[in-house]
């Protein structure tokens, strides 16, 4: 397993070029002699570093945390589940709303392929997010109002009173 050292006059730089950090570990380079004249001898091309870097890996049990809140999504889901009365319509809802958002995906993508119209709606965008920031969260009484609107809104779509 000897391999001859490869010193600084027969490294070129298109040998310097394809010597990478593997050829290192294999042994291509013996002694550390030879190492530093091969590091020193060519200052302005990129040079290996022959540093040893480590690595701390810990183990953590987080397999009953994520499984105690996981089993507690699922409880209160099944709850609210048994709390809905009119169960085929909130599936047909549910259905409705995947094949809305499946419509929708069609439709931008067929108006994404049009010339122009993609620049158009992202100036559009850009209006009304401008437009939003200004009117609402600028100043912080339009913020207050905002906040109320959002929790009327809340109370109105989950019929909850104590929102």
């Amino acid at each position: 397993q000897n391999r001859p050292c490869l010193s600084a006059k027969h490294v070129t730089a298109s040998k310097m070029a394809c010597l990478t950090a593997s050829s290192l570990r294999t042994g291509a380079l013996q002694s550390s002699a030879c190492r530093a004249r091969l590091v020193f001898s060519r200052p302005a091309i990129a040079r290996p570093t022959l540093s040893k870097r480590s690595v701390l890996v810990r183990a953590q049990d987080t397999e009953t945390d994520t499984q105690v809140e996981v089993d507690k999504y699922i409880k209160d889901l099944q709850e609210k589940w048994d709390r809905v009365e009119n169960k085929t319509s909130v599936v047909l809802y549910g259905a409705g709303a995947l094949v809305l958002v499946w419509f929708s995906s069609t439709l931008v993508s067929a108006l994404n392929s049009i010339p122009l119209v993609p620049k158009v709606l992202e100036l559009v965008g850009l209006g009304y997010t401008s437009w939003f920031v200004y009117r609402y969260l600028l100043f912080k009484s339009s913020r207050e109002e905002l906040v109320r609107d959002v929790e009327e809104l809340k109370k109105r779509i989950t019929g909850d009173s104590d929102l």
